[in-house]
């Protein structure tokens, strides 16, 4: 990723699954959420996911979260199994992201669609897509930093969830509401720059017309 011949996108939300087009507008900002946070995904062999699910299960943590998980990777989703999911989103004020098969998932884009906080694994995945030369923010997770984008990175579930969790509890509705207003007018304004980026970019490529965003 150069930003020049190389560019980053956001990997965005699951429309293959048809996830829905969230209007900001009409999501709830003042009441309170049902879930303090959630996990749902799927646990992989001897991966972080698993030490997440192990920590989630203790006796302190599990009235903590909404945890639904499946042990085996489905391309589709039934109706069920995504009314669901959304509904989670909707209700939860922290969305867990560990790692799978890549640092980036679709779960990110999602849960800001509905004003929850990601709280992100900041590891790199085994493969070629490490740091490149020239950027002042680290990989993975780069253009979310560089946007400073709401959520919360973690490096140690087990060290810092629980920190995180405390400090979630101590929150008042009235903080709450406004961070999930900054959540999704942060969201709104990210995709309407990165819309803008890529035309910007498509121009300049194949038509040598240049703008300055």
């Amino acid at each position: 990723v150069d930003n020049n011949i190389f560019y980053q996108w956001p990997l965005g939300v699951a429309t293959y699954r048809n996830f829905p087009k969230v209007k900001s507008a009409f999501i709830p900002t003042s009441i309170q959420r049902k879930h303090m946070c959630n996990y749902m995904g799927t646990i992989y062999v001897n991966s972080s996911r698993q030490v997440l699910l192990d920590l989630l299960s203790t006796p302190e943590m599990k009235d903590r979260c909404y945890v639904k998980v499946r042990h085996e990777w489905l391309p589709e989703e039934s109706e069920h199994s995504r009314d669901n999911y959304l509904k989670v989103l909707a209700h939860s004020d922290l969305t867990l992201n560990p790692v799978g098969m890549n640092p980036e998932c679709y779960r990110i884009y999602e849960a800001l669609s509905y004003g929850s906080i990601p709280v992100i694994e900041d590891v790199l995945t085994p493969g070629n897509c490490g740091n490149s030369s020239g950027f002042s923010v680290s990989a993975p997770h780069r253009l979310l930093k560089s946007e400073k984008a709401p959520v919360i990175f973690i490096k140690d579930w087990q060290k810092e969830l629980p920190v995180i969790l405390d400090k979630e509890a101590k929150m008042t509705l009235e903080q709450k509401s406004k961070r999930r207003k900054d959540v999704l007018l942060w969201y709104e304004n990210f995709k309407a720059k990165m819309r803008k980026r890529f035309v910007s970019v498509i121009q300049e490529k194949f038509f040598g017309v240049h703008q300055f965003i």
